[in-house]
């Protein structure tokens, strides 16, 4: 039976962390294509657990806790959580409608995030979050190792004492590159989604002369405008901007001229 849709005969590469790499890849076989899952970042617990038990001792001392993303949530809320409820003074601040789905799922409702732009800029715009809102107060932030700084220093410029948590770090794939450059050889990879421009940073660092031009001849589908950015100052032109998370990426792939 053949295969019908918009995506048929297309091989698309997920390259979220595998705990996210899911909807996606469900959303591009029900739009008939066929998914290659290479999660670009492998994540893991945080080599140092003591910061997490500290905020968790102190979490009502807190009035806004923010999580950058549904990875923070993963690793930060079941330890936030073993020894007392989540404070009811306490207000719940995600980057994106990913990581509120998240917090919801695990009983923490009521959350600020964005609704257009999904980023710390977006984040900071919200009134819940203006100066005279949060001067004089605590806030955590539940962040993965080596995360932007700019959620934190606007808070501090704010009059907010912040105190950055990490609760899980990054690295590149284990198993190398292989896996992509076999699928391009062999003219089976269409194209790669790309929703971190550390993952990004990551595959360009991994790829060889031959895998850079194997990347650069291929559609990019990335979506958010900085990581497009990014692209381009990694030499990059191929470059697809589709509008935000998951759904802006399946959008993007099933409105793509494949034949241009």
């Amino acid at each position: 039976m053949s295969v019908v849709g918009p995506l048929a005969g297309r091989s698309i590469v997920v390259t979220r962390p595998q705990a996210q790499a899911a909807p996606l890849a469900e959303a591009i076989v029900a739009a008939g294509g066929t998914p290659i899952v290479f999660p670009l970042l492998e994540i893991a617990p945080a080599a140092d657990p003591q910061p997490l038990a500290e905020a968790a001792a102190r979490l009502a001392e807190y009035a806004v806790a923010a999580f950058v993303s549904p990875n923070a949530v993963e690793h930060a809320l079941p330890v936030l959580l073993t020894h007392a409820a989540w404070p009811a003074g306490l207000l719940p601040a995600a980057v994106g409608q990913g990581t509120v789905k998240a917090l919801a799922a695990r009983g923490v409702t009521g959350c600020i995030a964005p609704t257009e732009r999904f980023d710390s800029e977006a984040l900071l715009a919200l009134p819940e979050l203006a100066a005279e809102r949060v001067a004089g107060r605590r806030v955590a932030i539940f962040r993965g190792d080596g995360g932007r700084e700019l959620l934190a220093d606007t808070l501090r410029q704010r009059g907010a004492t912040v105190d950055c948590i990490t609760c899980y770090r990054r690295s590149g794939p284990s198993d190398g590159i292989a896996p992509l450059l076999s699928a391009w050889r062999q003219g089976r990879l269409d194209a790669i989604t790309v929703s971190s421009s550390e993952g990004l940073r990551y595959l360009v660092d991994l790829l060889d002369a031959e895998g850079l031009v194997f990347l650069k001849a291929t559609p990019l589908f990335v979506p958010h405008a900085r990581i497009a950015e990014n692209a381009r100052a990694l030499g990059l032109s191929n470059i697809v901007l589709t509008e935000a998370a998951d759904a802006g990426l399946i959008a993007g792939l099933r409105a793509y001229n494949w034949l241009q």
